[in-house]
């Protein structure tokens, strides 16, 4: 059960999913694959699956100018492999893969690039959580 609400909490927000591994007790290699296998989950849900939302989001932006906001400049400047890479940081998986397929990004591509940086970022702010973790417990 403490593993699904890890699950739960990182489809919606990969920044909650972590802390709340971590306040459920669990393991920190456990919280990052549960808060990746989330998120990944959120970005196919996304990319694969939300056709009525892509089709929404396009019309959207074709209204709209492509290069507004931090996730257009990163865009602009990186493609595709920028805005995986950012946006389970930045954004959110989900929002950052509805972002990618506003902007025009091949479905397999983008979440192949949405899955490395969801990985990445899972290890990389689960290992922070943990060495803070210890770090507070050695001044207790």
């Amino acid at each position: 059960m403490k593993i699904a609400s890890v699950i739960g909490a990182s489809i919606l927000e990969l920044w909650m999913a972590i802390p709340l591994g971590f306040a459920l007790r669990l393991h920190p290699v456990v919280i990052a694959i549960a808060s990746a296998f989330g998120s990944i989950i959120a970005a196919a849900v996304v990319i694969f699956l939300a056709k009525s939302l892509r089709n929404w989001l396009m019309k959207r932006m074709e209204r709209k100018n492509k290069k507004q906001g931090r996730m257009g400049r990163i865009w602009e400047k990186y493609g595709v492999i920028g805005l995986g890479l950012a946006s389970p940081l930045l954004t959110g998986a989900p929002l950052g893969a509805a972002i990618g397929v506003s902007f025009g990004a091949k479905p397999v591509t983008l979440f192949i690039w949405m899955v490395i940086g969801i990985v990445v970022w899972s290890g990389i702010l689960t290992a922070a959580v943990a060495m803070g973790m210890i770090s507070l417990t050695s001044f207790v």
